[in-house]
């Protein structure tokens, strides 16, 4: 067992925001999802404009099923975060929805500066514990599909709309 493997499978390894913000709402996403890619600025703001108060935890539930190129788009963006790139590369992967591949997943990561070789294939496949741990904690709290958003714990319902989850964390 890798020294790294507690951080690759950490559920809060990928926060936007102030790590100690009072208010965590958790997202549970595919980068093949078209709804995940449409909350995606909306969360961004939400975070950026809270002045500190809020921080977004993303969590992987690749939706495979209906996505044939969730998983390798998980397994890329992970490969990013090793080198402090999430974030970035989450963007790229919402901005080309309709271009997943391995060579298009390679040529993001040129992009980024980021060895293409380490975003696809068997370099990559060492992510997939901590994309499964993900989807797992989300099969464990019955996650119905993407985006489920979590804040502080409690599930939100409703669209994904700025002044609607400002209300949410308003009231937490």
């Amino acid at each position: 067992m890798s020294t790294d493997e507690p951080v690759l499978t950490d559920p809060d390894r990928h926060v936007l925001g102030d790590p100690d913000a009072p208010v965590t709402v958790v997202q549970y996403g595919d980068l093949e999802c078209p709804y995940c890619r449409d909350a995606e600025p909306v969360l961004r703001r939400l975070v950026e404009e809270s002045d500190g108060r809020v921080r977004l935890v993303w969590r992987h539930f690749p939706l495979f099923q209906l996505h044939p190129h969730a998983l390798a788009a998980a397994l890329a963006v992970e490969a990013a975060g090793a080198h402090g790139r999430f974030w970035e590369m989450q963007r790229l992967l919402y901005a080309h929805q309709d271009a997943l591949t391995d060579d298009d997943l390679a040529r993001y990561a040129r992009e980024l500066g980021l060895d293409p070789e380490e975003v696809v294939g068997e370099p990559a496949d060492r992510f997939a514990r901590a994309v499964q741990a993900d989807y797992e904690g989300g099969i464990e709290l019955d996650v119905p599909g993407t985006p489920t958003l979590l804040v502080d714990g409690v599930p939100y319902r409703g669209r994904i709309e700025l002044e609607a989850l400002r209300a949410v964390v308003d009231a937490v």
